[in-house]
């Protein structure tokens, strides 16, 4: 992308007025994203973006300035004013002299999605609206979108690090809407990975649409949510936002390194119950928030959190790990080269258990069986949250009865993880965006079907 001389006069230049250590991020990203809407393109845009960002550090203190152009005079000019600006005194760090290091991809692409004409992807989509609105005749309306990516990093530093990536991801988002009497219902339904095309030919695409419907149609005849204090019973897969949302930012060093966290200073203290183990592992092969390396050069890791309800330890950036004395974990993220990158989860879930569904099915007298979670929102320092459920129904002694519609899940991270009380043997993972300091990223999120031996439902029954 840029020559290795250039990149390291770029960095001699980032620390000669002042700062200990100073970083290149390199990208160049190809991107398509097609929408359909009720069987009709509503839009379809392709593009390119190239850009360079250069961070400077000087004990705990950062800056961070970025750039589309590659002019070598023009670098360097930046990289001198973003170095006066830390107000820092001169060092004489002499040469710098990056030492190109190689690898063998953990993410096999067998057809690169921009080798695969537009048409197909469009007949992919028409394939899924197609199923969704023939499913039922209360399906009104559908929406289909298709997004592939290749993204080439480069990313260089004082250090001498200097390391190339590349990363190609492809999802398709199915969603159905259900009408009945002046209401709507959604259904959605999303998978992802980072592979090429042939992602969709190990896929059930016509599954997943089936799935989208059902859920909508499902929900429209729902009754609406009792409100109070229950137990609930949360399904695998796309359950796991709970997880992500309510305690994993809660312990990354974003928060964590400022104390602002409800889990700052508790490493090997119990956070959770004696059940609960929680895994953030980005080097899961061709899933969907895996990478070879992170965004500050360094190599994904299996990072256990939580191991039998004790906190093990976060996820660590270099600029936080200064803060708080530790090693990077490999989880620094960033959207593209317009942020800064700082610690974020890759694929995050609660580690599979020995209870058997129907079991805590059985177990459970009353409450709701939250079949598949919405969007929510999170207080990273308190961990207070509030989830909507997206597809949900009644427990009543012993058995999964009628749907409800309109509840939410509200509680506290750090509570929740204490409150589980049974985990089931059948971990799956969904995928997701996740929206933080440094943009948004994609994410894989997961769990067993685990049980809540009590928390708070917010609905309308009774109002």
């Amino acid at each position: 992308m840029l020559n290795k001389r250039t990149i390291e006069l770029v960095l001699e230049s980032a620390i000669s007025c002042g700062g200990d250590f100073a970083e290149v991020f390199i990208e160049e990203k190809t991107a398509t994203g097609i929408v359909m809407l009720g069987g009709k393109i509503e839009n379809a845009l392709s593009g390119k973006d190239f850009g360079i960002g250069l961070r400077i550090f000087n004990g705990f203190n950062s800056i961070y300035v970025y750039t589309s152009k590659i002019d070598e005079n023009h670098l360097i000019k930046m990289a001198e004013n973003a170095s006066r600006a830390l107000n820092a005194n001169p060092v004489d760090h002499g040469n710098i002299i990056l030492n190109p290091q190689t690898y063998n991809s953990n993410h096999i692409i067998n057809i690169k999605p921009s080798d695969v004409a537009k048409i197909q992807k469009v007949e992919l989509m028409k394939k899924a609206h197609n199923i969704i609105k023939n499913y039922d005749p209360l399906i009104s309306q559908t929406m289909v979108r298709y997004q592939d990516s290749k993204q080439n990093v480069l990313i260089a530093n004082t250090e001498g690090k200097f390391i190339e990536d590349e990363r190609i991801r492809t999802r398709m988002a199915m969603q159905a809407v259900a009408s009945k009497d002046g209401e709507m219902q959604v259904g959605y339904y999303a998978p992802g990975a980072h592979k090429g095309f042939e992602f969709y030919d190990e896929i059930d695409i016509e599954k997943h649409a089936k799935e989208a419907a059902r859920i909508a149609k499902t929900m429209i005849h729902a009754e609406e949510c009792p409100s109070g204090k229950m137990p609930v019973i949360i399904e695998n897969e796309f359950g796991g936002v709970i997880f992500h949302e309510a305690c994993g930012h809660s312990l990354e060093a974003t928060s964590v390194a400022k104390g602002v966290s409800v889990f700052s200073n508790k490493i090997g203290e119990q956070i959770a119950a004696s059940c609960v183990s929680a895994i953030d592992d980005g080097t899961i092969k061709n899933a969907w928030g895996s990478q070879n390396i992170d965004d500050e050069g360094n190599f994904c890791k299996k990072n256990v959190l939580i191991k039998d309800g004790i906190l093990q330890g976060y996820l660590v950036d270099k600029l936080n790990g200064r803060r708080m004395n530790m090693e990077a974990t490999g989880s620094s993220r960033r959207q593209s080269y317009k942020y800064a990158p700082t610690s974020r989860m890759t694929n995050t879930f609660i580690a599979p258990g020995k209870d058997k569904v129907e079991d805590m099915i059985s177990e459970t007298s009353n409450g709701i069986y939250a079949k598949y979670m919405g969007g929510g929102s999170v207080n990273p320092a308190t961990g207070d949250f509030n989830f909507a459920v997206m597809e949900g129904y009644l427990i009543e002694n012993g058995k999964i009865t009628k749907p409800v519609r309109g509840a939410t899940l509200i509680g506290s991270g750090g509570q929740v993880l204490k409150d589980i009380d049974r985990v089931g043997n059948n971990l799956e993972h969904g995928q997701g965006m996740c929206g933080s300091i440094s943009g948004s990223i994609p994410v894989n999120v997961g769990q067993p079907t685990i049980r809540v031996k009590e928390i708070t439902v917010g609905g309308r029954k009774g109002e």
